[in-house]
């Protein structure tokens, strides 16, 4: 189930988001609308034919929108995925086992999921690379922020 974006702000940048995906050329494939009449629903959204240079590609949308790139190679598509300012997490879909684990390791994102996707456990860490998020929750790494060290 998909729940409403968390208020008008969220809601109107989601919906703008959706509005340069298409006026930049990809190709929406279903959704790209608000859901309902009232509250901050908007339909999940997938967008195929995403270039890298486009908005969409390049920002971090925290909606209800998904886009589709090609690539031809797995070094093709780790060079391009780490050509990006934001680094929150990464999901790979693939029946080779070696794949997953190149991606994995090259990949400069903060969790990379391996034929699932938001598999977030409490006592593993999440947060972000670069731009994305500021030090770890969760995990041991998470309770560190919540712990001033005294030497007597």
């Amino acid at each position: 189930d998909q729940g409403p974006q968390v208020d008008k702000e969220s809601f109107d940048k989601v919906l703008s988001m959706i509005e340069s995906g298409k006026q930049e050329g990809a190709k929406l494939e279903c959704g790209g609308e608000r859901q309902a009449k009232t509250g901050y629903f908007i339909q999940p959204t997938v967008f195929s034919d995403v270039k890298d240079d486009m908005k969409i590609a390049k920002e971090e949308i925290f909606g209800p929108v998904q886009s589709i790139f090609k690539f031809q190679t797995m070094e093709e598509l780790i060079e391009r995925v780490n050509n990006t300012d934001y680094g929150l997490a990464a999901g790979i879909l693939t029946k080779d086992i070696n794949q997953a684990i190149t991606f994995s390791q090259a990949v400069q994102a903060g969790s990379v999921w391996v034929n699932c996707y938001l598999a977030n456990m409490p006592q593993t860490p999440f947060g972000g690379f670069k731009q994305s998020g500021y030090g770890r929750e969760l995990g041991p790494e998470g309770c560190k922020a919540y712990i001033e060290n005294k030497t007597i």
